[in-house]
């Protein structure tokens, strides 16, 4: 029996029909469980007009944010409430709430504020380390006050590095091509069983597609720490570096991979490097026994650092290879 031809089309369009009801179905299902824990923040900063000679004014400003905890905890980027003044929040039933500043950390771009109300629906942190380049996520905010604003794509990278406003580098940054906006800037990332992966962080304005969320591996962290202490111990090691390529020859006498290093440039008086006995134009090839072919490295090693941590240094100057020691101090500004 022959089957007729439109009735095999019929039923491809039946079966497509029923796959995107699950996949709706699937995510007005993640967004319902999710959004109620989304809120927008606004802030008001001060700013100056520099057509009425630098004079004052309050500037309005704001993001969206993701209660993390019942008793008011929210996350949101730095970079939405630094400099406020004052912070309110608007939850989902539509209050508008006054909040506080427990604690930022400019290096991750990450701050988490204390809304003055209980009882809040709070989101689950999920694995961004478990994500899979290909995996559907939704990104969600409250920009501008507009509630439950929702887009979903695709985990398009993982393992990128993004460089903060501090100049510190964040890593294993999530790039998706989840579309963004910057009121989207604080709002959650969200895989298919409604958890956060990642907290939606920038966007390359001259780019197609291209955004960028803090994992939550990280998220959870700093929130803890801001959380119990009000900030993130960071440490320095007090130099200016530039990349340094290197001489073939000492390439090769020195065993080394790649034909680059760093360079000191200067160093800052009484930091651990010039303690250390690091000196301008030493260049740096190995930091306890980790290979350093760029600046990004050395920045990757302070990251994963504590105050009063050791470091050995392997350090070419002159020609001579030198072994110092340097015990890091905690980044005060």
């Amino acid at each position: 029996m022959v089957v007729p031809q439109d009735s095999k089309k019929e039923e491809r369009l039946q079966a497509a029909s029923e796959f995107l009801d699950a996949y709706s179905d699937a995510v007005a299902a993640v967004v319902e469980k999710v959004m109620p824990s989304v809120v927008h923040v606004a802030v008001t900063k001060e700013a100056r007009d520099p057509r009425r000679g630098g004079r004052p004014f309050e500037a309005q400003g704001g993001g969206s944010g993701v209660i993390i905890a019942p008793d008011g905890y929210a996350l949101t980027n730095n970079h939405v409430v630094t400099g406020s003044k004052s912070i309110g929040v608007t939850v989902a039933d539509g209050r508008e709430l006054s909040a506080q500043l427990v604690g930022a950390d400019p290096a991750a771009d990450l701050a988490v504020v204390r809304i003055d109300a209980l009882g809040l629906p709070a989101a689950e942190f999920g694995d961004s380390e478990s994500l899979r380049v290909g995996q559907l996520v939704l990104a969600m905010g409250s920009p501008f006050g507009f509630q439950a604003t929702v887009t979903s794509g695709i985990v398009s990278a993982i393992g990128r590095s993004l460089r903060s406003e501090s100049g510190r580098l964040i890593e294993n940054i999530i790039q998706t091509d989840a579309p963004l906006n910057p009121g989207n800037s604080g709002g959650p990332l969200i895989d298919s069983h409604g958890r956060v992966v990642g907290v939606n962080t920038a966007i390359i304005a001259y780019a197609q597609g291209i955004c960028f969320a803090i994992p939550s591996a990280t998220a959870r962290w700093v929130a803890g720490l801001l959380i119990k202490e009000g900030r993130v111990r960071r440490v320095y090691l007090g130099i200016s570096a530039q990349l340094r390529g290197l001489h073939p020859a000492l390439v090769h006498a020195f065993g080394m991979q790649k034909n680059t290093a760093v360079e000191v440039v200067e160093v800052a008086p009484n930091s651990p490097a010039a303690l250390a006995g690091l000196q301008a134009e030493d260049v740096i090839i190995a930091i306890n026994g980790t290979v350093v072919n760029s600046v990004d490295d050395i920045h990757r090693l302070l990251n994963r650092a504590e105050p009063g941590q050791r470091l050995e240094l392997s350090v070419l100057r002159g020609g001579q290879r030198l072994e110092l020691a340097a015990t890091l101090l905690e980044q005060t500004a």
